[in-house]
């Protein structure tokens, strides 16, 4: 049991976690789980993929961890609402983390040319994952009085990229959330983290919707500058230990949200002369 005191949590929320992770089964959602279950986490592994969560889940049972599997699509409530009552269960208790990860890549075109069926499914899963996420977990949480909700956006939510329309617009609602959620549970001994990196070693790129031209782009800059899944996860759960709100695990996140929050108007400029859109 973790008991709070006039100085906080006797332990760091990341260790000895109950922890739900959605999009398990690869990418940042597989290393959150991994690392929590290092940190002595019992860890359900959610996914639309019910194989690739299960990879995840007995990868972490072989290493000697706790881990179940439980398929869940986030872009539908009553399977996040059974995800939570299945979580419960299994923990015989609430989640103390809960990880809104699940997620998919889509750009290329510009806002007009992007289809709204593309529009649709990324705003479903990106969006609407974490808004139904924090809409059946921070109750849960906030009657228990102790936990962490980690909510996973994208330095995309305040770059702004052309051809990235419906992507940046999923992510700049979840930061949005994040910041909202946090503020509504100040006090309550729930910490709201919204992580926010930029390229991230993973698979997003091949497993979403995004032109050639621009999949071969992102495959170039992940390659040079993109950090491990690993790295990015154990960053987030220490600024979630920390009590942050924000995370940006790389350098280049940090300098531009800085430079975005003091010359947006220059900012906003300068993406859409150096980056600007050309149709495949």
């Amino acid at each position: 049991m973790t008991f709070v005191g006039l100085f906080g949590p006797s332990k760091k929320r990341s260790h000895d976690a109950a922890a739900v992770v959605t999009g398990a089964g690869s990418g940042i959602g597989a290393a959150f789980a991994v690392e929590l279950a290092k940190r002595g986490g019992r860890v359900v592994c959610s996914d639309i993929d019910e194989n690739a969560a299960r990879t995840t889940a007995d990868a972490i049972i072989a290493a000697g961890g706790e881990a179940t599997l439980l398929r869940c699509d986030v872009s539908q409530i009553d399977d996040v609402t059974a995800l939570a009552s299945q979580a419960q269960s299994w923990f015989g208790g609430p989640p103390t983390v809960v990880i809104n990860n699940a997620g998919v890549g889509a750009g290329g075109l510009p806002i007009g040319e992007m289809s709204l069926d593309d529009w649709q499914w990324v705003l479903d899963i990106n969006l609407w994952g974490p808004i139904y996420g924090c809409h059946v977990f921070a109750p849960i949480l906030r009657e228990a009085g102790y936990g962490g909700i980690i909510n996973v956006a994208s330095a995309a939510a305040f770059g702004a990229a052309p051809g990235m329309a419906a992507y940046n617009v999923s992510k700049a609602g979840t930061l949005s959330l994040s910041e909202t959620l946090a503020a509504e549970l100040s006090g309550t001994g729930v910490n709201v983290t919204v992580l926010c990196p930029t390229f991230v070693k993973t698979n997003i790129v091949d497993a979403g919707r995004i032109s050639e031209r621009s999949t071969q782009l992102a495959d170039r800059l992940m390659r040079w500058t993109g950090f491990s899944p690993e790295r990015v996860a154990r960053t987030c759960l220490d600024t979630l230990d920390r009590g942050g709100l924000y995370c940006m695990p790389q350098p280049d996140a940090r300098i531009g949200w800085g430079i975005k929050r003091l010359t947006p108007t220059v900012y906003t400029r300068a993406v859409g002369l150096t980056t600007r859109v050309t149709t495949p």
